[in-house]
């Protein structure tokens, strides 16, 4: 009879648990060290991450292998109003533990966390991200209402993805960054 092994589950903290310098290194070894210049950071500069809604995933010898960050956005629309909305990512894994399912575990503890911080009957606040539809849409997450929306920089609007339980509320058009103050 043949075994197979199969790697522990990992084990999710609040991002806050962790030291922020191991994040940045982990965010610089997954997406580079001329990260900050994407539009993604754009959209959210000026915000500080979601404690409640940003996770780690450490593996079995508790080293930090992922993380998770959700922001607070806006959609500003042609007449001025500000959506709001949540960003979710970066997702980061360490190269060469990419494959292991620590991304897959960040996305269901985030998303998770958003579904269940509104009460039964409430829908929760419409997320956004910029990633690999292909990926992301077994979460819900699809370009097909943002077609009319623009990013203060450079991207592929096919990786544009909104997710939300009543895609009705997105507004057409506008302009995505950081939630008013």
């Amino acid at each position: 009879m043949a075994s197979t092994t199969s790697s522990p589950l990992p084990t999710i903290v609040p991002l806050g648990a962790v030291d922020p310098h191991l994040v940045e290194e982990l965010l610089d070894a997954a997406f580079g060290e001329g990260r900050q210049a994407r539009t993604a950071y754009r959209i959210r500069e000026g915000m500080d991450w979601l404690p409640g809604l940003s996770f780690a995933a450490l593996d079995d010898e508790d080293y930090l292998v992922a993380t998770i960050q959700l922001w607070p956005v806006a959609l500003t629309d042609p007449k001025g109003r500000a959506h709001p909305m949540i960003m979710v990512g970066p997702v980061a894994v360490m190269p060469g533990r990419q494959g292991e399912g620590f991304g897959k575990a960040l996305m269901a503890a985030s998303l998770g966390a958003i579904d269940a911080g509104f009460e039964e009957g409430a829908a929760p606040l419409p997320q956004v991200m910029i990633g690999d539809p292909d990926y992301y849409d077994r979460w819900g997450f699809i370009a097909d209402h943002t077609q009319g929306w623009h990013c203060p920089g450079p991207y592929e609007k096919h990786r544009l993805l909104a997710r939300s339980g009543n895609p009705a509320i997105l507004p057409d058009e506008g302009m995505l960054g950081p939630w008013p103050s």
